[in-house]
């Protein structure tokens, strides 16, 4: 596999002073995904577990070269969002909707030095509040401590812009050697069954005990996960897990200052003011784009909201009624409970889905709903370890994601959406991109087999800000979004952008409110109906 594909850079209409630029190292901001509409699938989805790890290696030393180490030895000489300057190239009296707005940013350190080197975590995004609008901005990272952030303008009004340093490169690169350091951030415990009492052990993804230890592995797709035996107890009796943040870091003293709350995601832009844009070109000819389909490419930004509705922007997205273009699909909504969110609205609106009742409890239990006059089946299913959950779960029926596709038959009317990476943040990046690959070769499995299916990926929400950086920080959760649309680039399977559209959005919550799940769902409706 070849990451070098999705690498590309444009300058655009940039001004002159950008224009000597002639050839940029890879950085953070490059890394471009462009879908293919129609790749081909290998005749031979056979992989062995020698390939798989080359694959997981090459993708991995790919992202060390775009996360340098950059060690420091005082705060002062990491960016600083105060000290840094932010320029607006080619100012205009008017601004037009369509319009293209760039922004020069020359980041520099506590003591106002220039930055000489990139890989700074930003996220760009324009709005208007009053308007229940917004859409990201695209950064381009230089690699000397400049960036060009261009911003489209997409609607009429008062605009505002906004930069946030989420993470000064000094603070990605820690980030990055830290997690790849160690599994111990969050612990497991297993329940296992012993008659009428419980005896509770132990569990992780790596277990360093001299203890005999339980072995709960997909031979396939080799992953595994380990629980202490207890005494006398066959591995078979684990029934029940819960996880807790253990008081471990792989940070020093020193860089966990920067992630304290109010060294993340500083604006960037505090003195700029809003703009007014306008229509202008009352009478030019709107283009009218095609209704979004499965299978359409992409841009960056993918879209932005108005009125609270998501736009794409090489597509159109209708109103569909959801009853009508759910009739007679079989729908498995497969990971985490962002997608969890999803099953809930769906049976929210539609009042004749008729829950079934599995003998399970608690959040992360299987749900499955019905309508049987209009043969609906929709099922929510978690994704096998690691799973953080403080309140307990069972993991009776846990299996993981390949597993199950591999069981399911597939036709024209079988839909499948798959979202992980929420909890792989704390672990190792070799262990979500192993879950990613093992995932990607089961759907190329069924693709071979019932080319109709429909396979839809559903990226990462960005989440809070005053979480535990080390675990939770979007900066993981932002390689893995990289990562994922890079491994699934050679499928045929839909991509439903959520990172950018909760960066649209500006929701910050790893749970977005409904009004967002509406859109991601009418996206998935617009690709199927």
């Amino acid at each position: 596999m070849q990451l070098k594909s999705i690498f590309s850079f444009g300058l655009h209409n940039c001004p002159m002073k950008l224009r000597t630029v002639l050839k940029l190292p890879l950085s953070l901001h490059h890394w471009n995904f462009i879908m293919k509409t129609h790749p081909e699938t290998p005749l031979n989805p056979a992989v062995s577990p020698a390939e798989t790890e080359l694959r997981i290696k090459r993708i991995v030393e790919k992202l060390d070269q775009l996360i340098p180490p950059r060690p420091f030895t005082n705060v002062s000489s990491t960016s600083s969002a105060t000290h840094s300057r932010a320029t607006l190239l080619s100012p205009r009296d008017t601004y037009c909707r369509g319009d293209r707005l760039d922004v020069l940013l020359e980041v520099r350190d506590h003591l106002g030095r220039r930055k000489e080197y990139g890989g700074d975590f930003l996220r760009a995004r324009v709005s208007s509040p009053a308007l229940k609008a917004g859409a990201s901005g695209k950064v381009t990272d230089f690699n000397n401590g400049t960036y060009l952030v261009s911003f489209t303008l997409f609607w009429e009004g008062r605009v505002s812009l906004s930069v946030l340093l989420i993470h000064p490169s000094e603070g990605a690169s820690a980030l990055w050697r830290a997690r790849n350091q160690g599994y111990d951030r969050v612990t497991f415990t297993g329940q296992f069954n012993r008659g009428t009492s419980q005896v509770s052990t132990d569990c992780a993804l790596v277990l360093n005990s001299s203890a005999e230890l339980c072995e709960y592995r997909d031979t396939r797709g080799q992953e595994a996960f380990y629980c202490v035996k207890p005494p006398h107890i066959p591995c078979a009796a684990l029934t029940h897990m819960h996880s807790k943040n253990k008081d471990v870091s792989y940070l020093s003293k020193q860089e966990r200052s920067l992630f304290e709350r109010s060294n993340v995601g500083v604006e960037m832009m505090a003195k700029f003011n809003a703009i007014t844009v306008s229509r202008c070109n009352s009478e030019k000819t709107v283009r009218v784009k095609r209704q979004c389909k499965f299978g359409m490419a992409s841009t960056m930004p993918t879209g932005h909201v108005w009125k609270d509705t998501w736009n794409p922007v090489s597509c159109s997205l209708t109103a569909i009624e959801m009853k009508e273009c759910l009739r007679g699909k079989f729908i498995y909504l497969l990971g985490d409970s962002t997608i969890r969110q999803w099953m809930e609205y769906f049976k929210s609106n539609i009042n004749t889905l008729k829950s079934v009742d599995l003998h399970e409890s608690g959040k992360f239990r299987k749900q499955l709903a019905v309508d049987l006059n209009e043969n609906i089946n929709i099922q929510w299913q978690k994704h096998s370890y690691p799973l953080i959950g403080s309140l307990t779960y069972s993991v009776k029926e846990i299996e993981y994601i390949a597993q199950v596709i591999d069981r399911i038959g597939g036709e024209k009317n079988t839909i499948i959406v798959i979202s992980l990476g929420q909890h792989f943040r704390p672990f190792p990046i070799d262990v979500f991109i192993r879950r990613a690959l093992n995932i990607h070769d089961a759907v190329q499995r069924l693709l071979l087999r019932s080319p109709d299916t429909v396979v839809i990926i559903k990226a990462e929400n960005i989440r809070e800000m005053n979480v535990d950086m080390e675990r939770f920080s979007d900066f993981h959760g932002y390689i893995q979004y990289l990562a994922l649309k890079d491994i699934f680039q050679d499928l045929n399977v839909g991509i439903i952008d959520a990172w950018d559209i909760t960066i649209a959005y500006g929701t910050n919550n790893v749970h977005p409110p409904q009004s967002v799940v509406r859109n991601q769902i009418n996206i998935l409706l617009n690709f199927i109906c």
